[in-house]
């Protein structure tokens, strides 16, 4: 019963002082149990240690994400914001510097991970949102884009399937040929795998897009 209350949580490094140390701080906790990659299920943590976040961390991240690890915390000694995203895209989901890393501190971002949520350090999210905004800003927009991957012009059909409006009475409305229309609703199904045009609406309302 015990087992099944903790965390399984596997301790990757790119140095075994590193791995040995995390394996000490960790070993005591009833929160977590380390067990490694072979006996690991899809519910473990995947916690990965690294001084800088270099080629062989960078290796690190994908060896796992290719073995199906899709909760993983990132410990770096330094990390660049551009690292930073780099890290998302392999699979990272929260990250601490390991100067701020205390047992407590590991065990909060493992418990964090293995709820399906985010954390980064408070300095690096904020620098972090900024370059999303200015990319919102500066590239995006200016091509008719969001960050969702949808278009403007995406958007005022779908909000116009949500007032219930017909293809017709959309077309007439935004001065589209009714062909243009469903080719813009058959263009959002695909691009996000969706059943039809209702589906297609109650995911742009749950995304906060319309």
């Amino acid at each position: 019963m015990l087992e099944q209350s903790r965390t399984p949580v596997v301790v990757r490094a790119t140095d075994p002082i590193l791995q040995n140390g995390v394996h000490m701080a960790l070993r005591t906790r009833q929160e977590v149990w380390l067990v490694d990659e072979e006996n690991a299920s899809p519910e473990s943590v995947a916690l990965v240690v690294t001084d800088r976040f270099d080629d062989r961390a960078g290796q690190l991240l994908r060896t796992l994400q290719c073995r199906g690890f899709t909760r993983v915390v990132l410990i770096a000694g330094e990390l660049e914001d551009t690292e930073i995203l780099t890290a998302v895209e392999g699979g990272v989901c929260a990250v601490a510097r390991r100067s701020e890393t205390t047992p407590d501190v590991l065990v909060r971002l493992v418990k964090a991970a293995a709820a399906g949520e985010g954390a980064l350090p408070p300095d690096l999210l904020g620098r972090l949102l900024n370059r999303v905004s200015r990319l919102q800003r500066h590239v995006l927009e200016p091509r008719g884009l969001h960050l969702a991957g949808i278009t403007n012009r995406e958007t005022e059909v779908l909000r116009l399937v949500a007032n219930g409006l017909s293809t017709k009475e959309i077309a007439d409305k935004l001065c589209y040929s009714q062909r243009t229309v469903k080719s813009i609703l058959h263009d959002v199904t695909n691009r996000f795998q969706l059943r039809n045009r209702s589906h297609a609406v109650a995911y742009a309302l749950r995304e906060g897009l319309i």
